[in-house]
């Protein structure tokens, strides 16, 4: 599933990227922002995959926004009823520009670009991730590095400014955000369960309801809202009928 936001001043419009995407199944809308502050806010804690931005705004203009992100992975098409930026917009590297009124047809264009974009990076992270089994982090002492064993991971926990693993019967802080650690982990053995839990796939020994079960944890995970989907589709491909 691929997580969008829509970041435009005008309702309408976000209104309108809305009723397009009901009939895209494999995009998901997390958040919508009239404020473009607000979604920066909001991407420096949680995944995105694809932003629909709009240039023209109040606070910082659409092409601002782009040079201010961290995340430059991130895919960005950009929306505005003018097409003076366009130079601009794929200096930036962005998928695409969609002029408004945005016409259907040229809209699934763009969503064409997006998922063959993120395929072939998922292609290009899974050969790069196939021989790593372990890292390296900043622990919360400092000058101290320790390594961190992607197999002896039971799940990763989010701390405000740290991020807690949990890992081989202990506990390990490190300045990380929890972005930084999915991005990371190999997508096929780890999934992000709530704002403040990865759980290690391997290490789940039943689910109860709303519940996580860990082998030899005594503490359950909650499964948020915002990632249920994704969590019970992959455990559905894994059920006996």
């Amino acid at each position: 599933m691929i997580n969008c936001i829509i970041v435009d001043d005008e309702e309408h419009a976000i209104e309108v990227i809305q009723l397009y995407l009901k009939s895209v199944v494999a995009i998901q809308i997390i958040a919508t922002f009239t404020s473009p502050i607000d979604a920066l806010n909001f991407l420096s804690n949680n995944k995105v995959d694809l932003i629909f931005l709009d240039i023209h705004m109040p606070e910082i203009s659409g092409i601002e926004f782009i040079q201010t992100m961290n995340d430059k992975e991130v895919q960005v098409i950009l929306t505005t009823a003018y097409k003076d930026f366009a130079t601009d917009g794929f200096d930036l590297e962005v998928v695409d520009y969609l002029v408004k009124p945005i016409p259907l047809h040229r809209f699934l264009q763009s969503i064409n670009k997006v998922q063959k974009n993120i395929n072939t990076k998922k292609g290009n992270a899974h050969v790069s991730q196939q021989h790593e089994d372990y890292f390296m982090v900043k622990t919360e002492a400092k000058g101290k590095m320790l390594k961190i064993n992607i197999a002896e991971i039971d799940f990763v926990e989010g701390m405000k400014n740290y991020i807690a693993f949990h890992h081989n019967g202990i506990r390990t802080l490190a300045l990380l955000t929890m972005k930084d650690v999915e991005e990371r982990l190999p997508k096929a053995k780890f999934i992000r369960v709530q704002k403040s839990f990865i759980v290690a796939l391997d290490k789940i020994t039943s689910i109860d309801g709303n519940r996580i079960i860990l082998k030899g944890i005594s503490a359950e995970i909650l499964i948020g809202e915002t990632y249920r989907k994704d969590f019970l589709d992959m455990m559905k491909q894994k059920l006996l009928l």
